[in-house]
């Protein structure tokens, strides 16, 4: 596979559909490797200058609505005469007003069909997106497919890609197959496109498989946190390891993620959650990640102020020493030297960087310097 052309024939362009498709195959239940970077059309795109955004944001997609009016005007235009049509206009990846509007002008299966034609056969971007934004205005579920696909592609096309399956009957389902396989900015727009739907059937997955512990997980946790009730599902811990460690991602984000969304001051059941996970997590057998989660938790109620974790002096000093409790067991330390010994970045990063007054058992003192921390 060349690094520029795609996965096509040689001298032969490939549809992104086609890359994506490709990418999925050998590997149908994982994110595609590199969120399917560099795509088929990276010549014609890398280092390019422009087209920069508008500076009225308002008027971002104008021109592309423009082309579309000026299109489906034509009676005899055919679909593939757009194919490059849009690579010198500014594209937005998200929903867009002027696009949609444009869309709701033009008679409905026309639309749907041209919006089917550029996604699954469009060789640029640029076309490409403009095909997602009509197949989210006017496209039925049974574009659904259509939709997963390229969406693999989540960096770009993620936002549309959620957006289309949200508004169609169904729609959970679809995230929820998108979700499980998408990373980084994908996985945000899917996950925020699920919390918005508020689907009873979508919680299970969303109290157990949200974070994946990329920093970017920042703008959905306390989110996740919220919509799918994890207050009233505290009693599930006692029999499921794969909640209680993320429930710990959750609250690790929380700590973290100010400015990005919901931090654990802000959580109202930040407290009661926090002991639940307390209890649980120290009942199970150590892992790097478990250690790594404890230690941060630790470490944000021990250098923080009660409030920042949402509880009560009393509260903290109680979840600080049952956290550290946990630290200080001999199986714990040995699973945390051993993840040391094998070069753990989160390992590392406590190792180096660890607050002092923790006194972990696990690692030598290295210093004071509390420095960013690291993803998982």
């Amino acid at each position: 596979m060349s690094e520029t052309t795609g996965t096509g024939l040689p001298g032969s362009p490939t549809s992104l559909f086609d890359h994506a498709l490709l990418l999925h195959q050998p590997a149908p239940e994982e994110p595609l490797p590199r969120d399917g970077y560099p795509y088929p059309d990276d010549a014609s795109h890398r280092r390019r200058c422009g087209p920069k955004p508008p500076e009225d944001g308002h008027s971002a997609g104008k021109d592309v609505a423009l082309v579309l009016d000026t299109h489906f005007a034509r009676a005899s235009a055919l679909p593939g005469e757009l194919a490059d049509a849009f690579h010198d206009l500014y594209v937005p990846i998200h929903p867009n007003e002027h696009i949609a509007a444009a869309a709701g002008r033009a008679g409905r299966e026309r639309v749907r069909r041209t919006g089917r034609r550029l996604v699954r056969h469009g060789t640029d971007r640029c076309a490409v997106t403009v095909g997602l934004a009509l197949l989210a205005a006017v496209g039925t579920a049974d574009d659904i497919p259509l939709i997963r696909t390229i969406g693999l592609l989540s960096d770009h096309f993620g936002p549309l890609a959620a957006h289309a399956c949200e508004r169609q009957a169904g729609g959970a389902e679809a995230l929820l197959w998108l979700a499980e396989r998408v990373t980084g900015w994908g996985r945000v727009y899917v996950v925020e496109a699920l919390c918005r739907l508020d689907d009873p059937a979508a919680r299970p997955w969303l109290l157990r498989r949200a974070c994946d512990g990329d920093f970017l997980n920042g703008y959905f946790a306390g989110e996740v946190a919220t919509v799918a009730r994890l207050h009233e599902a505290l009693a599930d811990l006692a029999t499921d390891s794969e909640m209680v460690d993320h429930v710990g991602r959750l609250l690790h984000q929380m700590t973290d993620c100010g400015g990005m969304g919901l931090t654990l001051a802000r959580y109202p059941h930040a407290a009661p959650v926090l002991e639940a996970h307390a209890r649980h997590v120290s009942l199970l057998r150590p892992t790097t990640e478990r250690y790594f989660t404890v230690a941060v938790l630790a470490e944000h109620l021990t250098t923080e102020p009660p409030e920042a974790a949402g509880c009560t002096t009393a509260q903290q000093e109680a979840l600080r020493t049952a956290y550290l409790e946990v630290l200080d067991r001999e199986e714990w330390t040995q699973a945390a030297r051993a993840g040391l010994a094998t070069d753990d970045h989160r390992m590392r990063w406590l190792a180096d960087h660890r607050a002092p007054q923790l006194r972990l058992r696990a690692f030598p003192d290295r210093g004071s310097d509390t420095p960013g921390r690291p993803g998982r």
